[in-house]
């Protein structure tokens, strides 16, 4: 509903803002009533303030090189709030997203105002839809899901190394000159969410497979140069498959996801298409290698801290 206001309005061009404030409907599913208002309106804020900050850091001459660091303190400070919140999803990959996408976009400083405010209208559109299907559940007999307990073990296990990962892929995809770095540092939180080594491999392979056949479907997608109102269709749909497999398999869902998040930038800022394409092959591979060597080493980092303070 917010994309199609907006191409009434013929504003497709604060599409890209929509869509971040959408993402707030992508919490809290295993929760009914106030708990997951809460967690919504936390989340729904959160994404509003990141999409604005993200395009004041865009109205800078030197955005490529600014975002980087503010990227890092950012998913250091969601990883801790995912952690202790017990975020579903969990992890800091979609404030990271939006903070950095808006942040690749040239813009001036009046259009903050803009973006927070069609960020925040879509947001709170999100929350009301999914609250009254909660509503619904309520009347059925379905009891609010309380979260887990605060997790205070995630500082160095996922905070610290998520933060470090983004800085590395960050500065790494923007000293190579690569278009579009925010891709190489979104792919490396993605396998830092998991706990254990396998996972995270697992997280890493998937993003990788899943991309790949992401981009092949892309490549059909932008030849066929859509119209406004045809991509908006379309990435309709692609959200649709998105949320439908994301939590059943994570490489699969990446087929639907990968050329959603290319349609929704090629909507905003179009380039070539085989820069794009390419941009997004190189910056997940740069990106998930740098968090599986982030994650692997702050392993072993805490594996001789335990066998120090042993042997102490």
């Amino acid at each position: 509903m917010p994309l199609l206001v907006l191409l009434a309005a013929d504003r497709v061009e604060w599409s890209i803002y929509a869509a971040f404030g959408a993402f707030t409907s992508l919490y809290g599913r295993e929760r009914v009533g106030p708990l997951r208002v809460r967690l919504q309106t936390e989340v729904g804020v959160l994404l509003t303030g990141v999409v604005a900050a993200g395009v004041l850091v865009g109205s800078s001459s030197h955005r490529a090189w600014l975002a980087v660091p503010l990227a890092a303190l950012l998913t250091a400070g969601a990883a801790l709030l995912s952690d202790r919140q017990r975020w579903h999803p969990p992890g800091a990959l979609f404030p990271v997203f939006a903070f950095t996408a808006c942040a690749s976009i040239p813009s001036d400083p009046a259009d903050a105002l803009v973006a927070a405010l069609v960020a925040g209208a879509t947001a709170a559109y999100a929350l009301l839809v999914g609250n009254a299907g909660a509503w619904l559940r309520r009347q059925w007999g379905y009891a609010a899901v309380r979260p887990p307990a605060d997790r205070t073990t995630g500082l160095w296990r996922h905070v610290g190394p998520s933060a470090l990962a983004v800085l590395l892929a960050g500065s790494l995809a923007t000293g190579l000159g690569i278009g579009h770095p925010y891709w190489a540092m979104v792919s490396a939180v993605v396998p830092l969410v998991a706990a254990d080594p396998l996972r995270q491999v697992v997280r890493g392979v998937h993003r990788v497979l899943g991309t790949a056949a992401g981009l092949a479907l892309s490549g059909m997608l932008l030849a066929l140069d859509l119209a406004p109102l045809g991509t908006v269709l379309v990435v309709v749909a692609l959200q649709v498959a998105a949320e439908l497999l994301i939590g059943r398999n994570y490489a699969v869902a990446l087929v639907a996801v990968t050329p959603l998040a290319l349609l929704m930038i090629h909507l905003v800022s179009p380039v070539p298409t085989s820069t794009l394409l390419l941009d997004r092959g190189v910056e997940t591979v740069i990106g998930v290698v740098v968090g599986l060597v982030v994650g692997g080493g702050a392993r072993a980092l805490a594996l001789r801290g335990r066998r120090g303070r042993m042997a102490g």
